[in-house]
C-alpha cells in the first residue's frame, strides 16, 4: 500500500454504517477527505445532513465542508429505512448538537467545484447511499466524468438483494440515477451486499473497539448494538454487517478486497426486478469494460482499519 494521500469525497446518508464510514475516512492518515455532501437515504435529507453533522462533532472535523443535497430521487417518491436505522436514521446513541455549519452550496455544486478544481484523475468519489447527487453532478457538469480517478460505490448485489429480491436499498430507492452513474465513462467499483455481508461486527471485533475507550469509541459501540437488534429482527443477521466503511476500506487499501471486472447495468422496468444490479459474468470482461464488482474481504485487515482510525481520533470532548 503506497503512502501517498488519496483525496475523496463522501456522499452518504448517515445512517449507522455511514457514520463509521465518516470516522474512517476522518482517522486515516492515507486518505484526504475533501467534501462530505448529503442524500436522501436512509432517512429524510434533514435528518441525515443533521446526523452528518452530528457525527463530525463526534470526531472533531472542522475543516471538511458539509453540503446538503437532493431531497428526493430523481423520478420516484421517497423512501427511507426506518426500520433498520430508526426514525431519526441514526437511532441509539445520545446525538449531540453540531457545531460546524452547512456550507451554503447545493452538494451537487460542491461535487462539481470540488472535482473542477483539483488535477484530473486525483479524486475518488465514494457513495454510500442513492446515487441521486452524483448522476445530477455528472449531468449537470459532464467534464466531471473524465476527471474523477474512479467511483467507489456502496450499493447493489450481484447476486443479492435486500430492499427486494434481487435489489439492494441505495440502488432501488434511485435506480435511474444508479443507471447514469454505471453508465458514464469512468471507472466505477461496486462494493455491493456480497461483499458488505462479509464485514460483519462479530464479538472480537466489539471488544477490540471497546479496548479504546473513547468517546467516538464508545460512540461507534452503540450504533452496532442497535444496527445489529435492528438487523437481527428484520434480516436475521446475528451479527450486523457494516456495508459503507468497505467503499472507504477499498480506497485505503484495494488489496483487502476482490474485485472482478464485469459489465454491471441498472434495471428500470422490471416488474419484480426493479433496481437490480445485473452484473454479466457469462464472458471474460474486455479492455472497455470500466466497472468492477467486490468478491472477497479481508476481514480481519478491514476491521483493523476501524480500530485504527478510532485510535487516531483518539478522545474528544463532546
Amino acid at each position: 500500500m503506497t503512502c501517498q494521500s488519496k483525496k475523496i469525497i463522501l456522499d452518504c446518508d448517515p445512517g449507522h454504517d455511514d457514520a463509521i464510514a465518516l470516522l474512517l475516512a476522518h482517522g486515516n492518515p492515507h486518505i484526504e477527505l475533501l467534501a462530505v455532501t448529503t442524500v436522501v437515504g436512509n432517512q429524510t435529507l434533514e435528518k441525515v445532513t443533521r446526523n452528518a453533522l452530528a457525527v463530525a462533532r463526534i470526531a472533531n472535523i472542522t475543516n471538511v465542508p458539509f453540503a446538503a443535497g437532493c431531497p428526493r430521487p430523481l423520478v420516484r417518491a421517497v423512501e427511507v429505512a426506518p426500520d433498520i436505522h430508526g426514525e431519526s436514521g441514526l437511532d441509539g446513541p445520545i446525538l449531540p448538537e453540531p457545531t460546524i455549519k452547512l456550507d451554503p452550496r447545493h452538494a451537487v455544486d460542491l461535487i462539481i467545484e470540488t472535482i473542477m478544481s483539483h488535477p484530473p484523475k486525483t479524486i475518488t468519489i465514494v457513495p454510500t447511499a442513492g446515487l441521486t447527487n452524483i448522476a445530477l453532478a455528472a449531468r449537470k457538469e459532464p467534464k466531471i466524468v473524465e476527471r474523477v480517478k474512479e467511483v467507489v460505490l456502496m450499493g447493489g448485489g450481484y447476486h443479492v438483494g435486500n430492499w427486494s429480491a434481487v435489489a439492494e436499498f441505495n440502488i432501488k430507492i434511485d435506480p435511474e440515477a444508479a443507471h447514469i452513474v454505471v453508465n458514464e465513462a469512468w471507472p466505477v467499483t461496486m462494493v455491493g451486499l456480497d461483499l458488505t455481508h462479509q464485514a460483519l461486527a462479530t464479538p472480537e471485533v466489539i471488544e477490540k473497539i471497546a479496548a479504546i475507550n473513547t468517546a467516538p469509541a464508545k460512540f461507534v459501540l452503540e450504533l452496532l448494538e442497535f444496527f445489529g437488534k435492528m438487523y437481527k429482527k428484520a434480516q436475521g443477521f446475528t451479527y450486523p454487517p457494516v456495508h459503507d466503511p468497505c467503499a472507504v476500506a477499498y480506497v485505503i487499501n484495494p488489496d483487502l478486497i476482490t474485485t472482478k471486472r464485469v459489465p454491471i447495468d441498472i434495471e428500470l422496468t422490471g416488474t419484480l426486478t426493479l433496481g437490480m444490479t445485473v452484473a454479466d459474468f457469462r464472458f471474460p470482461a474486455d479492455e472497455t469494460c470500466h466497472t468492477q464488482v467486490a468478491t472477497k474481504l479481508d476481514h480481519a485487515g478491514f476491521w483493523d482499519l476501524i480500530v485504527d482510525a478510532l485510535q487516531r481520533i483518539g478522545e474528544v470532548k463532546i
